[in-house]
């Protein structure tokens, strides 16, 4: 790959994976680092034959996977801690009869706790299933999914009178 190839590869690939480590992470400068990292990796491969979807999906895969991994160091526990421990939420929590706008959303996504604001990224966001995330962090799908419904309760809550601070 020439110079100019690797200049345009990164400039079509570097936003959208610097956003999903944004996501995850919540700090600007390790999300740059770990688009770099993940840009720099697959450019060392030296792919030639994979399509666009293709080196998009690898590129995406491993910058969440990193950015999970470096959460992860980041914090020295388990994103996943005592979730089971956590007390019953219903499972289907109704937002306010008005969406709030997506900057609202975000914003209250990001001061969710670790492992719920994760899994509703990851979910909604990032469009992975289950099963994908419990490969990138070794956890069950079953506790996954009552994760999300924590989650995405708590983020209801949040929402629930969004109008009100305004």
């Amino acid at each position: 790959m020439t110079r100019q190839e690797a200049a345009q590869f990164y400039r079509m690939h570097s936003q959208p994976l610097y956003n999903a480590a944004l996501r995850i992470l919540h700090s600007r400068a390790d999300a740059e680092e770990v688009m770099q990292d993940t840009l720099l990796k697959y450019l060392s491969l030296g792919v030639k034959s994979a399509s666009d979807a293709q080196a998009a999906a690898w590129l995406r895969t491993t910058c969440v996977r990193r950015s999970i991994d470096l959460l992860r160091a980041r914090k020295k526990d388990l994103v996943f801690e005592d979730v089971e421990a956590a007390g019953d939420v219903a499972e289907d929590t109704d937002l306010a009869e008005e969406i709030p706008p997506f900057a609202i959303i975000r914003n209250a996504m990001e001061e969710l706790p670790s492992p719920y604001g994760l899994v509703l990224n990851l979910v909604l966001i990032e469009g992975l299933s289950y099963a994908e995330i419990a490969k990138m962090t070794g956890q069950k799908e079953n506790t996954l999914r009552s994760v999300y419904a924590r989650g995405k309760a708590r983020l209801a809550a949040k929402l629930k009178n969004w109008k009100d601070h305004e």
